[in-house]
Formats: structure tokens, C-alpha cells, sequence
């Protein structure tokens, strides 16, 4: 869910714009004569008031020229939340305004989002059809540490909020995905999580696999924790998110109002103990890059492919290669000390925005941005870069 390291030194310089933001067309001179906050990778960002920007596991939305980027606004000591949901804006993806807290904490005791739970993951869409933003988050209800594992849904009129809060619920209730047959429901159906004490032996491994926690959850509806949504060519949104104790992902088929469940939906990869979900399209081809499961330290990031969204998954090595050499030399087998949160599409490029999380001071985490090169079979591959916009 979340990583370790420390945060550094900010660094402003006025230097041309290239690559992905020329194809933004941004008006600014090539002579230098304008300056800018230059992010970069493994430094604190600067918003426009000089405060580091504190959004983290969120994503980044464009609406009519401008930039919207919404994160989890995370306190500087401890892990709950006690603001809410962060957005700021931007017309190039450099100069960010703060825009305040898009959704705020509730101040009634008890309710799903009172000050003190946990807000974590926030995925903003523009839903064409109702004219609202949709904003769908993972939940955690206070006091209960991340035992409610529940999904929460918000919407707004404007892109910069206020959001106003729905309900939060857990998913797919009573439903199972559409791809499981008959005999295997039967078998799923034969599995039983309260007699397993002990995890990772290949017993208990096959069962998993069978359906075992999606038999367990099938009531009450399946957990949602580390999430993601994604738009397809078809307008079509879907909800990928880790559930079964981190286990197993979930995609899930949104309504067209992005505010509830068709019913349609599979699991990806039973077992294998995937979060922190970031999904793009490219070619005809779906790839999913995941992270392990190791609590807030790094981890290697894992990646799948598909031809269709529904699957059939298949996991492929990490696409990270080399070591962060101007960054503490973090190697690409723990993604470079980050964990992944969104894909960012700019124009032709795919940008990897992930967190270099900082346990310690969360509101100090680090961002990394890191652009998608592909080999010459087409495979996503991610190497470091101090500046994100270098080709």
C-alpha cells in the first residue's frame, strides 16, 4: 500500500520546455526569459505557493485546457486522514495551483468519512453524460484500521470541488464474475477461509485460487482497497481494484452514470498479491503494472497483459530497468523506491506517476513521474529519468 524513504531539497530553474509539453502547444519562450517550478524526480514539488504539492495516489484529469490533479492531502505525521482529498491545477503540467481540499472529511461522528478515517486512492473522472465529476476512493472507517476495505463514491459539478459524499459500500455482492462456470462456482462453493491458519502452503494456495475469499465476501459484497478506474475506447469505465485480503483483483464494469455496478466483473491473477493497480492502453493491447504487497517499503512492481480488459491476464517480468543513479542509486527491482498510482496519457506518451513514500511524514512523500518507452516488440519498458519530460 505504501513505501519508505525520505524527502529532499526543492529545486527551481528556468530551463525550455521539451518533448511532451511542446506537444501541449504551452505559450512560454524558449529563451528562458520565464520562470518555472522545473519538477523534478526525487526532489520535493512545488506548488505556486512554494508548499510541496500534497496529493498523493490520486490521478490527473483534463478539462477545457487544464489540468486537474487530485491526491490523497495527507497529514505530516500519522496515517489517517484528517483534511480529505487534495486538488490542484494546472495549464502544463509544471506550475501547480493549489485548489484546496476537493472533498472534505465529514465533522459528524460516525458518518463514513468523519475526520480520522481513511482516504486513500482517489480516481476523478467528467462523466460526458450526467455533466458531474465522479470521484470514486478507497475507504477505511475510523477505528477500524483496514478492516472495512470499502469503496466510496462522490461527485461535483465543478472540477475543483466541493464534492459532495455518497455512500461507500463493498462491491459485487451476491454476484460472481461472469467468466466462472458453473462447476467452478460449485467448487468455490466447497472452500472454507476460517480453517486456514496458516497462509502460503500449496494447499491453501489451491484454494485461493478456487474462489476461496470470494466465496467468504460473497454476501457481504467483495473488499476494495488500492484502486484504479479506466476509461476504454467505448466510453465503458471500469474499476480495477485489490480485494480478497490483497490477494486477487477485481475489474468491475461501472453504470454510465459511474455511480454503481453492472454486476459484470472478474478476478485477475487469484493469489498473487497485487495492489496499488495502473492500467493503459496501447496498440490493441491492455497493460497493467502492479505492485507487491510489503506495507510501505518498495517493492518490485509487477505487469500484465491482455488483449481484451476481461482477460486472459498474463503476467509478464517488471518493465523497470536500471538504477536511479542520481536518486540513491535505487534499483529497478524496487521501482525506484516508489509505488505506482496512476498512467497519466499525454498526447502519444504515457507518463508512470507513482509515490516514493515517506511513513514518517506522509505529507512528504516524494513524486516520481516517469514517461513509457516501448522495446522493439512493444513492451512497456521504464527507466529512470531526473526529468520526466526527457525523451
Amino acid at each position: 500500500m505504501k513505501k519508505l524513504l525520505t524527502t529532499l531539497f526543492v529545486l527551481s530553474l528556468a530551463v525550455p520546455f521539451v518533448n511532451a509539453v511542446e506537444k501541449e502547444n504551452i505559450n512560454v519562450s524558449y529563451a528562458g526569459q520565464k520562470t518555472v517550478n522545473r519538477n523534478m524526480n526525487g526532489q520535493l514539488w512545488l506548488d505556486t505557493d512554494g508548499n510541496h504539492i500534497n496529493a498523493h495516489g490520486g490521478n490527473i484529469i483534463k478539462y477545457k485546457g487544464t489540468y486537474y490533479w487530485y491526491g490523497e492531502n495527507r497529514p505530516y505525521r500519522g496515517g489517517t486522514t484528517e483534511a480529505g482529498i487534495s486538488v490542484y491545477s494546472s495549464k502544463d503540467l509544471l506550475s501547480w495551483k493549489n485548489e484546496g481540499v476537493a472533498l472534505s472529511v465529514s465533522k459528524e461522528a460516525g458518518h463514513d468519512i468523519e475526520k480520522g478515517c481513511i482516504m486513500e486512492r482517489p480516481k476523478v473522472l467528467y462523466n460526458k453524460k450526467t455533466k458531474k465529476f465522479v470521484m470514486l476512493f478507497h475507504l477505511e472507517l475510523k477505528g477500524r484500521g483496514y478492516e472495512a476495505a470499502r469503496v466510496a463514491f462522490a461527485q461535483s459539478d465543478s472540477p475543483v470541488g466541493p464534492f459532495t459524499f455518497i455512500r461507500s459500500t463493498r462491491i459485487n455482492a451476491g454476484k460472481w464474475p461472469f467468466n466462472m462456470s458453473d462447476s467452478e462456482i460449485e467448487e468455490a462453493k466447497t472452500t472454507d477461509a476460517a480453517k486456514w491458519k496458516d497462509w502460503w502452503t500449496p494447499e491453501w494456495m489451491a484454494e485461493t485460487k478456487k474462489g476461496m475469499y470470494l466465496w467468504r465476501d460473497m454476501k457481504g459484497g467483495q473488499m476494495s482497497r488500492d484502486m484504479t478506474l479506466y476509461t476504454d475506447d467505448d466510453g465503458k469505465v471500469y474499476h480495477i481494484t485489490s480485494s480478497q485480503e490483497n490477494l486477487t483483483l477485481l475489474i468491475s464494469e461501472l453504470t454510465d452514470d459511474y455511480l454503481d455496478y453492472t454486476g459484470k466483473y472478474v478476478m485477475v491473477a487469484p493469489g498473487g498479491q497485487n495492489e496499488a493497480p495502473c492500467i493503459f492502453k496501447k496498440d490493441n493491447k491492455y497493460w497493467m503494472i502492479c505492485s507487491g504487497c510489503t506495507g510501505w517499503a518498495p517493492n518490485e512492481a509487477r505487469m500484465f497483459v491482455s488483449d481484451n480488459i476481461w482477460g486472459t491476464w498474463k503476467q509478464l517480468p517488471s518493465p523497470f530497468v536500471g538504477v536511479a543513479t542520481d536518486y540513491k542509486n535505487m534499483p529497478a527491482n524496487k521501482t525506484f523506491g516508489a509505488q505506482g498510482t496512476y498512467i497519466m496519457q499525454v498526447k502519444d506518451r504515457f507518463i508512470f506517476m507513482a509515490d516514493i513514500w515517506n511513513p514518517g511524514h506522509l505529507s512528504q512523500s516524494l513524486h516520481l513521474w516517469l514517461p513509457i518507452d516501448f522495446d522493439a516488440n512493444g513492451t512497456p519498458v521504464i527507466k529512470w529519468r531526473k526529468d520526466w519530460m526527457e525523451k
